[in-house]
């Protein structure tokens, strides 16, 4: 009997009473490779780390809250220091709060207050991609681009707009080049602009890598640099939505900096905080911060736990760590070794079409026929069986649903912590092989 309303009202998950490194263990003594860094692209420096543990307890002795509109504290004002000093020049202040989905509402508020700031309080659409997801809250909904998520909620979300990810395992033309297409699959928000107006249009967001929607894909090159290009010529701003892929994820601190491509406002939480306390940032561009300066000179919107001085001493704790330990330099090691071998042990699998992601942020597609990229029937609910029986195999992964169009389509999220070992790769490749084998098994697929 629990008292707690569980995700499926039905279950009553596991409980895990220890966790350290990539492992975790439950009441009963069972031990789970954690290939998913808590679950959802949190731990990413693994659990535990008595350095992140001795700042938190260090920061309670001090003290433990006080509301942003009457103090600041030294920690958040080095955690903010620390992501600036890291981050894509032209981004300079750090708005922090709880989470992803408290990150991206702060966003949309900020955008929303700009354009007012401005004079042009008409810019009030919000264009965002297909098979996106940008968080829980109703605007993150209204936002985000995954049907399963946010249908239930429609009559309650204003009105999105929405153009085609960049997907090239499915939308890349037969003869186009990888280029070719990235620069094509970015026009369309220039189409979408014209057709909507773009004087209506406040900012475009996505994810420069998507993850739980749509299994890791990254964006093609030159796609980020066409969308930068568009938004400057139509006076949109550019929201990065970095909650899953950034702080080091895919094998650089920010996910954008392989592009070179600076957004108006970046969103990150997850690898933020390494799980260790809820917290979440936007950070800032120059121009939103000279437009706050000359026009009201406030931000009009707070959370109650925004800079919570414990959250920003873990989260701090946890970037030096990842400094300090030369944790990037992992990523892409391990992330290299991970994608090599997937690919060696699934390469004449009829039912793996697609393995694609960067560093230690990796997507399977799973797929009925290999050949024609046909998708499974969602009736078998394939992901949710993989989900099970990797866990029954002591290997905890991220499998999610409708792919493709919000319905159709099955996808497999690895995102293990950056001090994952060699041996531990190799391991959660092989429990993995087990698991999808048997959950296609039990679909009756071999």
């Amino acid at each position: 009997m629990t008292c707690v309303l569980h995700r499926n009202v039905s279950v009553t998950p596991p409980s895990i009473v220890s966790a350290k490194g990539v492992w975790v263990t439950d009441r009963d003594g069972k031990t789970y490779l954690d290939a998913v860094s808590g679950g959802a692209a949190v731990s990413c420096i693994g659990h535990q780390d008595p350095r992140v543990t001795d700042a938190i307890r260090e920061q309670l002795d001090k003290v433990s809250y006080v509301h942003s509109s009457f103090f600041t504290t030294n920690p958040a004002e080095e955690l903010a220091e620390q992501l600036i000093r890291q981050a894509p020049k032209g981004l300079s202040r750090v708005l922090f709060c709880s989470g992803g989905s408290e990150a991206v509402e702060a966003a949309l508020k900020l955008v929303r207050q700009t354009w007012v700031e401005r004079g042009e309080p008409q810019r009030t659409r919000i264009i965002s991609r297909r098979q996106s997801y940008h968080g829980a809250t109703l605007g993150a909904l209204s936002v985000g681009g995954n049907l399963a998520r946010s249908e239930i909620y429609k009559p309650m979300l204003f009105e999105g707009h929405w153009i085609e990810p960049c997907y090239s395992y499915r939308l890349q033309q037969d003869g186009e080049s990888l280029e070719e297409y990235g620069l094509r699959a970015a026009n369309l928000l220039e189409e979408a602009l014209l057709e909507l107006g773009p004087e209506t249009v406040g900012a475009f967001i996505m994810e420069p890598v998507v993850g739980a929607t749509l299994g890791c894909a990254p964006a093609a090159p030159g796609y980020l640099r066409r969308i930068r290009e568009i938004c400057d010529q139509y006076g949109v701003l550019l929201v990065f939505d970095e909650i899953m892929c950034g702080m080091g994820r895919t094998g650089t601190l920010y996910a954008c900096e392989e592009d070179g491509v600076v957004p108006d406002l970046l969103t990150t939480a997850k690898g933020l905080g390494g799980g260790f306390q809820p917290i979440g940032a936007v950070l800032v561009g120059d121009r939103i911060l000279q437009d706050l300066y000359a026009g009201s000179g406030a931000l009009k919107h707070g959370f109650t736990y925004m800079a919570h001085p414990v959250a920003c001493a873990g989260a701090l704790a946890v970037q030096k760590v990842i400094h300090e330990d030369r944790l990037l330099e992992k990523v892409q090691a391990r992330g290299a070794q991970f994608i090599q071998s997937l690919r060696e042990e699934f390469a004449e699998h009829p039912h793996v079409g697609d393995i694609r992601g960067k560093g230690l942020f990796v997507g399977i597609e799973l797929v009925a026929d290999r050949s024609a990229k046909t998708p499974f029937d969602p009736g078998l609910n394939l992901n949710a069986t993989v989900k099970r029986l990797t866990l029954e195999e002591g290997l905890m992964t991220y499998p999610g649903g409708g792919t493709i169009d919000g319905r159709r389509g099955d996808h497999v999220v690895f995102s293990p912590a950056y001090t994952v070992t060699e041996p531990e790769i190799t391991e959660i490749v092989s429990r993995f092989s087990k698991g999808l084998n048997r959950a296609l098994e039990t679909i009756n697929q071999i």
